[in-house]
C-alpha cells in the first residue's frame, strides 16, 4: 500500500492535480504547487498567516491534510483579486496601511472574507473575533479593523448600486 495519493484540487478556481504523501498539508502541497502566497508562519495553527478558503469557510492551511481538501475549492488570496482588479479587502488595506510588512496579509484578507460572505454588516467586536485567529506583529491591529469596515461599506455599497 503507497503512502502517496492522488489528489484533485480546485485552487482560485482551477483544476490542479497532485500526487502527494498522505501526511502533506494543504500548505506544504499549495506550496510545492507554485501557490507560494500562502505563507509559512507557525506551522501549529496559531498565527493564520496560512489560512485559505476551504469551500468558503477560513482554515489554517498548515494544519489540514491535503487529501482533505481533495475535490473542494481553495481559494487563496491570489483567487480573490489582482492588481487589475483588486477585491475591495485587497483594496483597503492598502489604503489603510494595514499591510504593512504584509506577512499575516494574506491570512487576515482571508479571514475577513469569510467573514464578509457571512455578515456584511459586522461589528467592531465581530472582525475582532473574526480576525482573532490571525496574528500581526506590525499594526497593532488598528489599521487592519479599520480596512474591514471600510470593505464592508464599499461591498454594501457596491451591493445597493447593483
Amino acid at each position: 500500500m503507497s503512502s502517496e495519493k492522488a489528489v484533485t484540487l480546485r485552487v482560485n478556481g482551477n483544476e490542479v492535480n497532485i500526487i502527494t504523501p498522505a501526511h502533506r498539508t494543504l500548505l506544504e502541497a499549495l506550496r510545492h504547487e507554485g501557490f507560494v502566497e500562502i505563507k509559512s508562519g507557525c506551522e501549529k495553527g496559531d498565527c493564520g498567516a496560512c489560512a485559505v478558503l476551504l469551500d468558503g469557510v477560513p482554515v489554517d492551511s498548515c494544519i489540514t491534510l491535503a487529501w482533505h481538501a481533495e475535490g473542494r475549492d481553495v481559494t487563496t488570496i491570489k483567487g480573490l483579486g489582482n492588481s487589475d482588479s483588486p477585491d475591495p479587502l485587497q483594496k483597503a488595506f492598502i489604503e489603510t496601511g494595514g499591510a504593512q510588512c504584509g506577512y499575516c496579509t494574506p491570512g487576515m484578507i482571508i479571514a475577513a472574507k469569510a467573514l464578509l460572505n457571512e455578515n456584511p454588516e459586522p461589528s467592531l467586536d465581530d472582525i475582532k473575533k473574526a480576525l482573532s485567529g490571525n496574528l500581526c506583529r506590525c499594526t497593532g491591529y488598528t489599521k487592519i479593523f479599520e480596512a474591514v469596515q471600510i470593505a464592508a461599506e464599499d461591498l454594501r455599497k457596491e451591493g445597493e448600486a447593483a
